[in-house]
């Protein structure tokens, strides 16, 4: 059996995936992106050693800062641990969806044909010729960078995600967004307590070139305070703000979705494990 765990940060992803993972015998995946990363953990609320409660953990603390990782990556590294453990219960956790879906779907990866950079053309022009590649993309076309990457690959008939594994439980945690808004903030807020300052000039003082410190959430922000670009309450803003955008992708995936409780978090365990236990019935 494979339970996934989605939703957006605060919402008790972490303590659900350890109370499953002991009553179901089962190891987890890490599925975000920043956690896979050494040294970025307040910024990303990582698990730390006690939180773990002995329950082994894949895909943590696996890459330098400095070091690249793609979804392609995570596609191996995670179906190579899911077909080594095919005997086993296995709970995905995190909050990057492309990574769960390229490591549970049909997502198939390609070398780049050439490396042309259309410097010469805008964004609008850029995604007329996405259309015109695959028009049923879903690609920003305002993200620039990935555009250029989509064009630059084969021209493939583009595969319809499916699932390539049996008996996968998708689980979702949600709030409503008002009490959503309050845990975000009251997140980050213990983020800068718990020394996330101290945290980045630590990295960022021999790192100044890494590409996950410009991209990730938390982090870039603080880069922006450090350099005095941005007063600390300007950060802290931007951060709320970053983290509060979650979009799931309901459309490809069954997801169960379960209203938090808050002040009584067994129940919403005791549900979600009754759901979980119906589905294998």
């Amino acid at each position: 059996m494979i339970i996934v765990i989605v939703g957006p940060t605060g919402v008790g992803k972490t303590k659900l995936s350890i109370e499953l993972a002991k009553y179901y015998n089962a190891s987890i995946i890490n599925s975000d992106a920043v956690q896979i990363y050494k040294g970025l953990d307040i910024g990303s609320a990582k698990i730390t050693e006690d939180e773990k409660e002995g329950i082994k953990h894949y895909l943590l603390d696996i890459k330098d800062i400095n070091e690249e990782y793609s979804v392609c990556d995570y596609q191996k590294d995670a179906r190579k641990i899911l077909d080594s453990n095919l005997d086993k219960n296995i709970i995905f956790c995190g909050g990057t969806g492309l990574y769960i879906s390229a490591a549970l779907m049909d997502y198939r990866f390609y070398e780049d044909e050439n490396n042309l950079t259309y410097d010469e053309y805008s964004n609008e022009e850029l995604y007329e010729l996405v259309l015109k590649k695959d028009k049923n993309s879903k690609i920003d076309k305002n993200n620039r960078v990935r555009i250029i990457r989509f064009l630059n690959k084969k021209n493939i008939d583009l595969v319809k995600p499916i699932l390539l594994y049996k008996n996968v439980i998708f689980i979702g945690l949600t709030t409503n967004r008002e009490k959503l808004y309050e845990v975000i903030n009251k997140r980050v807020d213990k983020m800068f307590d718990d020394g996330l300052i101290d945290e980045v000039k630590k990295i960022y003082k021999d790192n100044k070139d890494s590409k996950i410190l410009s991209r990730a959430i938390g982090y870039k922000e603080v880069i922006k305070y450090l350099k005095q670009e941005i007063s600390l309450e300007e950060a802290k803003e931007l951060i709320h703000y970053a983290k509060r955008q979650y979009t799931w992708f309901n459309n490809k995936m069954d997801i169960k979705w379960f209203n938090v409780n808050y002040e009584n978090f067994a129940e919403t365990i005791f549900l979600v494990k009754e759901y979980i236990d119906s589905c294998n019935k």
